[in-house]
């Protein structure tokens, strides 16, 4: 059912759309009755958005953020603004640093009403590592450009579709033994509709919201360890975690063709987790769920005999009680 939104019939511009968290806010806000425009570098990645779209109310333009030509075509009517893009490779200062604040300055120019910035729990100009230095430049140039811009700072986002929760169940799934990177680091996971909400409030309320940072955890801190058993529990597997010392983990993230690089090694160590204090999503008015409301349904295909076999689970405790 449609939401009643000021942003029905408002035309928003989601720059880096195609990518995960973008399927998410882009059917937040067609839910609102905003006419969106997706621009990326591959925007065919979101077609599947198509059939949840009314006629006319979801147009996709391929866009090079570092290409002010391109940025300011993608801007062109737009009346509110979301920047999605982040990355691990390339030239981070450039892609999340620089191009932000392009896109921040011609929204300025052209009148946008309201623009919401993603960035990232952890954005740090002093860091020792490139991803959280371009995430606070990207932030700096953003309100330099645009004052009233909000900036929302998620932690690790979470989903049915991950790439988080999913790759390490299928490694559950697979092996007996496990190792755990950064066991004892803590994260405070958030859920994917819960920030895709976020970026929709901020987008709506501007005079409440503009100009302010929010950090968007779940309810709950995790250590990686913890992560682990949950899965394994909700798979109903018997597994074997190892907890990997630090210094053999630095190692294993410096050597080529790993999977872990050793800035995202670094950014794990250091644990992603709501500064205390710090604007949350209570004070934009969302309720954060927690993992658990989701692991046992999404870990049943991840089980041995996947539905089946917990069918056959509820038989045996079943049985057992009469």
């Amino acid at each position: 059912m449609p939401i009643s939104s000021p942003l029905s019939g408002q035309h928003v511009t989601i720059f880096g759309g195609s990518g995960y968290i973008g399927n998410y806010v882009a059917q937040a806000l067609l839910e609102r009755g905003a006419r969106i425009r997706l621009a990326s570098r591959a925007p065919y990645k979101a077609q599947g958005l198509k059939p949840l779209a009314n006629l006319g109310q979801l147009q996709f333009m391929p866009c090079d953020i570092t290409r002010e030509d391109h940025v300011a075509a993608a801007l062109d009517g737009a009346s509110h603004v979301v920047n999605l893009v982040g990355a691990f490779g390339g030239d981070l200062a450039k892609l999340m640093g620089e191009a932000p604040g392009a896109i921040a300055r011609l929204a300025a120019a052209s009148g946008v009403v309201s623009l919401v910035h993603v960035s990232a729990i952890g954005a740090d100009a002093a860091s020792s590592t490139a991803y959280p230095r371009g995430k606070a430049l990207g932030e700096e140039r953003v309100l330099g450009a645009f004052p009233k811009a909000t900036i929302l700072r998620p932690s690790i986002v979470f989903g049915k579709d991950d790439n988080f929760i999913n790759l390490f169940a299928g490694m559950i799934e697979m092996l007996p033994v496990l190792p755990v990177f950064g066991p004892q680091a803590k994260l405070q996971l958030v859920y994917a509709d819960d920030v895709a909400e976020a970026v929709a409030v901020a987008l709506e309320h501007p005079e409440q919201h503009g100009g302010h940072t929010y950090e968007l955890g779940g309810p709950e801190q995790l250590t990686m360890m913890e992560i682990h058993q949950r899965i394994a529990a909700a798979q109903g597997r018997d597994r074997r975690f190892i907890a990997v010392p630090d210094g053999l983990s630095a190692t294993f993230a410096a050597l080529p063709l790993t999977p872990m690089s050793r800035d995202q090694w670094t950014l794990l160590k250091a644990g992603n987790t709501v500064a205390e204090g710090a604007r949350g999503l209570a004070e934009l008015g969302i309720e954060a769920k927690p993992l658990g409301l989701f692991l046992d349904k999404w870990m049943l295909r991840y089980r041995k005999h996947g539905r089946f076999g917990a069918a056959n689970e509820r038989a045996k405790i079943r049985s057992a009680a009469r």
